[in-house]
């Protein structure tokens, strides 16, 4: 009997511990810009700033929640997020500024529209 009250203290302890990350809140600033997630970095760009943005579990949740909004790989979706802003380490490439991610406010529905969109020249010929 004592080995099932200690299994499900011990289960319910670490249900109670588990953070749901969309639920996370923080007393951060607040950022809104377009994020986008490539292989090799992150990015949100706002009006008067670009800022890298480190790669860990939060940037990762938060390319999965934008990965179906996407068009292709490279379209930016519109984010809030708060987060805390640092210099980056040196000797490192990359942004100057880099943000980490606390939490995810809103994910837009759609992605940006391109600044500038690059036409396959053969394949517009092709549907000519």
């Amino acid at each position: 009997m004592k080995k099932i009250l200690l299994f499900v203290a011990i289960t319910m302890s670490v249900v109670a511990c588990k953070e749901n990350l969309d639920e996370r809140r923080s007393n951060d600033p607040q950022y809104e810009g377009e994020f986008i997630y490539v292989d090799d970095g992150a990015v949100l760009k706002g009006d008067n700033f670009i800022y890298g943005v480190t790669i860990d579990e939060m940037s990762r949740h938060l390319n999965d929640k934008i990965t179906p909004i996407k068009k292709d790989n490279y379209d930016m979706v519109p984010v809030i997020v708060k987060g805390t802003l640092g210099k980056k380490a040196e000797g490192v490439e990359g942004w100057d500024e880099v943000l980490t991610i606390t939490e995810i406010v809103n994910v837009s529905e759609t992605p940006s529209e391109a600044d500038i969109r690059i036409e396959d020249k053969k394949k517009k010929e092709a549907t000519n």
